[in-house]
């Protein structure tokens, strides 16, 4: 009996120590699984799709259980589509236009026909106010041209009246040709109207000499690259502005080149600012899209207060979408400002902008120099990324539901981020996203206080850093202030239009 009890304590001891072994084999497999997560930089809707490229081609069971893992992954990572109307806020176009135009025409020119038009702007004079009669137009054949010159004191305007009196149809590979200095462009409704849709490119082309062309309050739909922007025998269209602009496409594009609403290459002191960009879906090439991008070589462009959804209406297709850029997928050299492009961008600020639903990074920087990347929101997106040795940047002051990280040896200076670990977003959880009521349903209600910066940043003066902000506001010191919230605004209803 003795024996037997001795025997049975014996078991039991052993039982335990292995129980023992198994739990620090457990802790420890369980430690390098998530040191691997948290370095390897990659989080599960970047990761899902290179699993399912290595998988092709390989037996069914391998490729069927990639499936599997895919699946778990994206619906972990992934949050269901967004459902709002975009057109209840203050931001993108609006019925009343809040930013017109300081200056008196010189000469209001009345068309009301598309040769009218293409002959009022063949004939523009400075100060020429050129207004659209309320209608449908459409475009075909050649593009019109802004050629002529108009001056600081009197630019060049085309308008409509009100924003939904005039709807231009575009069957045209491009459809207006900016080549020349101060034209605005305000109120309008355009539509690319090709037979094949992926044959319009662009629904402005801004080049060479077209500097401080001026877009305001416009509807633009159904284009490649709603903005094309670059230059031409050594001039470049510098100091231009893209403001209050909803930019959108109603199925994906099947293209080979390139799908990016705003596509600035090698221009300078550009403002992007209170712009809605949603569903630039590519899928023809490289299946690689952006909402905005500011790349070849320009420097001191400003991406402020814009809302970019990368996948609002269009959702579940195959593909990388990231919501904004500096420097984008690069530049061939013969493209770039310099030539060279050592840096695709040097100086630009990405700030107060609420970028959502993009299968890749909210905000990639590549070759970027000198960036300021201050007081974004980001809710499902990869996170912030800062890409090559080129690359500096101060992130601060970011909510980011998602990782912040650089890579290929990028600099990177957080300070004063909420971002979530890695290892979170593998198990699913996203406390970041969890700060907001439901932000599937575009409410930013926050559940309880939003989360104040704990020390005052050196961010630059007259730089808007809320973006529900009017387009006017700067950031003013902290005297002058309530403390300032960690993302892009302290309170969202205040870029809801009022109800009456």
């Amino acid at each position: 009996m003795r024996a037997r009890q001795r025997h049975t304590k014996k078991k039991s001891h052993w039982l335990r120590f292995f129980l023992i072994l198994l739990c620090l084999a457990l802790a420890v497999l369980a430690a390098l699984i998530i040191w691997q997560l948290e370095t390897q930089n990659r989080p599960p809707r970047e990761l899902a799709p290179y699993l399912e490229r290595r998988a092709e081609g390989h037996n069914r069971l391998i490729t069927e259980t990639t499936k599997a893992v895919v699946t778990m992954l994206q619906h972990g990572d992934r949050m269901q589509a967004v459902s709002f109307p975009l057109s209840e806020m203050t931001l993108g176009a609006q019925k009343n236009p809040v930013d017109s135009p300081a200056s008196l025409p010189k000469r209001i020119v009345t068309v009301t026909s598309a040769e009218q038009l293409r002959a009022a702007m063949r004939d523009a004079l400075p100060g020429d106010n050129i207004v659209i009669a309320p209608g449908r137009y459409q475009f075909a054949g050649a593009s019109p041209a802004a050629n002529k010159a108009g001056s600081a004191e009197l630019p060049i305007i085309v308008r409509a009246e009100k924003l939904g009196l005039v709807k231009l149809d575009f069957i045209l590979g491009e459809g207006f040709f900016v080549t020349a200095p101060h034209w605005q462009f305000e109120n309008l409704e355009i539509h690319g109207a090709c037979p094949q849709a992926e044959f319009c490119e662009h629904a402005f082309h801004v080049v060479g000499d077209a500097h401080h062309f001026v877009a305001r309050n416009n509807i633009i739909v159904d284009f490649n690259a709603h903005f094309k922007i670059n230059g031409e025998r050594g001039r470049f269209p510098d100091d231009g502005q893209i403001i209050h602009n909803t930019l959108t496409n109603t199925e994906a594009r099947r293209t080979d080149h390139s799908v990016t609403p705003v596509d600035l290459v090698a221009a300078s002191r550009w403002l992007i600012q209170k712009n809605i960009v949603t569903d630039f879906i590519k899928v023809g090439g490289d299946q690689i899209s952006y909402g905005v991008f500011a790349k070849g070589g320009g420097q001191e462009n400003k991406l402020l207060q814009n809302i970019v959804i990368c996948e609002h209406r269009l959702r579940n297709y195959a593909g990388q979408r990231v919501g904004l850029s500096l420097g984008g997928g690069g530049t061939g050299a013969a493209y770039c400002r310099d030539q060279q492009c050592i840096t695709e961008q040097d100086r630009s600020v990405l700030a107060a902008n609420l970028v959502m639903s993009c299968s890749d990074d909210g905000i990639y920087l590549n070759k970027a120099a000198a960036s300021e990347v201050l007081h974004n929101t980001l809710i499902d997106t990869g996170g912030i990324e800062v890409r090559f040795p080129q690359s500096s940047a101060n992130v601060w002051a970011n909510l980011v539901d998602g990782k912040i990280r650089e890579r290929d040896d990028g600099i990177l200076r957080p300070a004063q981020n909420k971002e979530t670990i890695m290892t979170s977003l593998y198990l699913g959880l996203h406390p970041v996203r969890n700060l907001f009521r439901a932000p599937q349903d575009f409410d930013f209600a926050w559940r309880s206080a939003p989360v104040f910066l704990s020390a005052e940043l050196n961010i630059p003066k007259n730089l808007v850093t809320d973006l529900c902000a009017p387009t006017s506001s700067v950031n003013k010191s902290s005297t002058e202030q309530k403390p300032m919230p960690i993302g892009a605004f302290a309170d969202f209803a205040q870029c809801l239009v009022p109800t009456k």
